[in-house]
């Protein structure tokens, strides 16, 4: 279930980045602070999806 709601909190940070950034393109917002924020959750994104299942090696029985 976290890993669910991880994903959808990923995907609406997205969609709230990209309207935000579709208001900079109507210079209602500044572009300089929009774009950063779209590539920041879109790298958050696509770092969670590749680091979901990672070997993490051997447990030792000590």
């Amino acid at each position: 279930m976290y890993v669910k709601m991880k994903f959808g909190i990923l995907i609406l940070l997205i969609l709230i980045s990209f309207f935000i950034n579709i208001l900079g393109l109507m210079h209602l917002v500044p572009i300089y602070i929009t774009s950063p924020i779209l590539f920041l959750s879109l790298l958050l994104f696509i770092h969670s999806l590749g680091n979901r299942n990672r070997f993490k090696g051997f447990k030792s029985m000590k």
